[in-house]
């Protein structure tokens, strides 16, 4: 017989699994150990936040559920956040947990709370793993955490359950069950909508990547000569050289002055796993009552940011190619999409000679190879860099869009490239982010993973001072002195160095390329850099 720990860990390696991240206490010692012995390599981490980030990045490198292991009390709380982005950003991962035995947790009440009580509201699913039981809880876990929406799901592990053995035959994982075929009578309507627009756009986003469902997108808005606007996590469905990729969007008013006009000239919408989650308020109720929309999604929408016409609970790929039957015409006549799409690369289009965000992204799109995996944390850097970087394919530009967590973008970084150690990982972030997760450099530099990471450095929460100022507010809360950044890299095992002009930038980025530690490009902007920019 195998103990409960063996059997989660059997089941999370036979589901692809194979790194997991958290720091250990007692309580969790089994579940270490066994995820060791079944192969699953366990990454050590400085904060559990850190750990469910680096095993999102993981995910987006391998397909596989991240496991993030936090052990009881301040283990769990310090998890929150990352939990509660995995459910806004629809991120498959397995949280488990260590926990005292019930019995024990009667007179003992030292770090013991409620642990499924805390984390409930922001998981899909919430397990406490009993004898006899603990296979078939793995499975219903894995299904949770991956089917619709992917999620995390939470697994709460008593001492006794995870160290003592458990009369119980193995299992094999199920399949998710497939979601229904395309409806007939929608089928038909949204076919003969498709036949007479003249000016069809499409929208789509996370879903459709996690769906995999890019090229299938591509075929459909060949065919039909329809534009494609995605969510920041959309981006790169349709490789963004391609002339119907307009661009991303949700964050930025420079770019809704380009969008919404577009938005407004169509005449039929396709919401292709769409979720406004990723959006801003400018996107609530984007078209009017007369708009004719239809949405291609896995889950019942209930956000209630916008109205569609129909809607098909069905597969992306196996509805678009259903849509197919319906016989093209010349679109955009007028070409007004072809006009956005300038117009929306022009609104951000690097002015001026002296050093500025621009230039950084300008010239790190330009040297780092056009595979580069680059990740984003919050702040006015994100919005920017989102709207300037040119992706070629999904899953290259990564980032917290729904929770936007600031300092998220080196642990998504570092999971990444852990597990896919071939592809070049670079990462920009802003200075007060990278303040906050200090530590984690050195778990960058025991892993020995050459990470290209550029801080942008104007000594103050950029986008929340502009609005602050907007408002007409006081300043205060939002600036601080500055920091060595070079001088913490070289303590911490990496280079690093002070970036000023696009000279030194090319070559040290370059340079970083060929290194077998990480480096850290410290670009000083200056304050109030990004005025105007977005």
């Amino acid at each position: 017989m195998k103990t409960g720990a063996e059997i989660i860990a059997h089941h999370l390696h036979d589901a692809g699994c194979r790194t997991a991240f958290g720091i250990p206490g007692g309580e969790v010692l089994a579940l270490v150990d066994a995820l060791t012995q079944s192969g699953i390599q366990f990454v050590l981490t400085k904060h559990e936040n850190s750990a469910g980030f680096m095993a999102e990045g993981a995910w987006h490198a391998t397909g596989a559920p991240g496991i993030l292991v936090a052990t009881l009390g301040p283990g769990v709380a310090n998890a929150v956040n990352v939990v509660a982005n995995a459910h806004q950003d629809k991120v498959p991962l397995i949280f488990l947990t260590g926990r005292v035995d019930a019995a024990e947790s009667e007179t003992y009440t030292h770090q013991v709370f409620d642990h499924q009580a805390l984390l409930r509201p922001i998981v899909k699913a919430s397990f406490c793993a009993a004898p006899s039981a603990v296979g078939a809880m793995i499975e219903k876990a894995l299904l949770i955490a991956t089917e619709g929406q992917p999620g995390p799901v939470h697994i709460d592990v008593p001492i006794g359950v995870a160290e003592g053995t458990t009369p119980e035959a193995d299992r094999v994982i199920s399949a998710a069950p497939r979601l229904g075929a395309p409806s007939a009578d929608v089928l038909e309507r949204s076919i003969a909508s498709l036949e007479k627009a003249e000016r069809p756009l499409a929208i789509a986003g996370v879903d459709a990547v996690n769906e995999e469902a890019g090229s299938a997108i591509q075929a459909f808005c060949e065919r039909y000569g329809v534009p494609l606007v995605t969510s920041y996590k959309g981006k790169g469905l349709i490789d963004e050289t391609h002339p119907l990729a307009i661009g991303g969007a949700g964050l930025s008013p420079k770019a809704d002055k380009v969008l919404m006009p577009l938005i407004e000239k169509s005449d039929l919408i396709f919401l292709i796993g769409y979720d406004p989650i990723e959006m801003r308020v400018g996107w609530r109720n984007p078209w009017g009552p007369e708009k004719q929309v239809v949405e291609i999604t896995p889950v019942v929408r209930t956000h209630g940011m916008h109205r569609v016409s129909e809607s098909f609970l069905s597969p992306i790929a196996e509805t678009l190619s259903a849509l197919s039957e319906a016989k093209p015409r010349e679109t955009w006549a007028g070409g007004e999409a072809a006009l956005a799409r300038a117009d929306l690369a022009n609104a951000f289009t690097t002015q001026g000679e002296k050093f500025s965000p621009g230039h950084v992204y300008d010239t790190l799109r330009k040297v780092l190879p056009e595979n580069t995996v680059m990740t984003t944390d919050s702040g006015a850097h994100r919005i920017l860099l989102s709207q300037k970087w040119t992706t070629h394919a999904p899953r290259t530009l990564l980032q917290s869009s729904a929770l936007c967590t600031m300092g998220c973008a080196v642990p998504i970084a570092a999971g990444f490239k852990l597990c896919a150690p071939e592809t070049p990982v670079a990462t920009v972030l802003g200075d007060a982010g990278l303040e906050m997760i200090l530590g984690e450099l050195a778990t960058i530099r025991d892993l020995k993973l050459p990470l290209v990471i550029t801080v942008m450095v104007d000594e103050s929460l950029g986008l929340i001072e502009m609005k602050q100022r907007a408002m007409g507010r006081a300043n205060a809360g939002v600036d601080f002195d500055g920091t060595d950044f070079p001088g913490v890299a070289a303590a911490m095992g990496g280079k690093g160095f002070w970036i000023d002009d696009v000279e030194t930038l090319e070559r040290e980025a370059t340079t970083a390329l060929n290194r077998n530690t990480f480096t850290l490009l410290a670009c000083r902007i200056g304050r109030r850099a990004y005025d105007g920019a977005f």
